[in-house]
């Protein structure tokens, strides 16, 4: 599992404490995001650039939620950021 994988997981797993299932079914409408399985939190990033399949996923949450879940996203992913050198953390968690 790549760091982009487990960013993703963290924050549809996060989302999904908060507004349960739906987090799933938002995760799916975003391109670039593959659920492997659902019940495991098995999520791979794919398709081009992963830092902005992150970033959709994100913006596809704030869209719907507002800036509160730009916020749980950020803090669900904190701790794996704070290992990433700043290049590589996508511009909607700084």
């Amino acid at each position: 599992m790549t760091t982009f994988d487990q960013i993703a997981t963290k924050i549809i797993k996060e989302q999904e404490l908060i507004i349960g299932p739906v987090a799933w079914e938002e995760a799916r409408r975003v391109p670039g995001v593959h659920i492997n399985d659902e019940r495991k939190g098995d999520v791979t990033v794919e398709n081009g650039d992963k830092k902005e399949v992150v970033n959709k996923l994100v913006h596809q949450y704030e869209r719907l939620f507002g800036r509160a879940s730009l916020e749980v996203c950020k803090s669900a992913v904190s701790s794996i950021l704070a290992g990433m050198p700043q290049a590589d953390v996508p511009s909607s968690l700084i």
